[in-house]
C-alpha cells in the first residue's frame, strides 16, 4: 500500500479505498487484521489482501498498461 490509493472489494460486494492499513480498518468497522493469500503459480501463497473482523478484503491496485 506505501500511501497510494489502492481499491478494496469486500465480500458483500462493497468497495472502499484507502491508502493504508490503517484507514482500511477504519473503513471495515475495526477488527483484528489478518493477511489473507491465496495459491499462486508453482502453488506458492500470493498476499491477496486482508481479512478485518468478518469481513475479506481483495486489494486491487492501479496501474497503466502501455499499448
Amino acid at each position: 500500500m506505501n500511501g497510494k490509493l489502492t481499491l478494496f472489494l469486500d465480500n458483500y460486494g462493497s468497495v472502499v479505498l484507502a491508502r493504508n492499513l490503517r484507514q482500511l480498518q477504519q473503513q471495515a468497522g475495526g477488527g483484528r487484521i489478518s493477511k489473507m493469500y491465496r495459491d499462486g503459480k508453482n502453488n506458492r501463497a500470493v498476499h491477496i489482501g486482508y481479512v478485518i473482523g468478518s469481513r475479506w478484503f481483495t486489494a486491487y491496485t492501479p496501474f497503466e498498461s502501455i499499448e
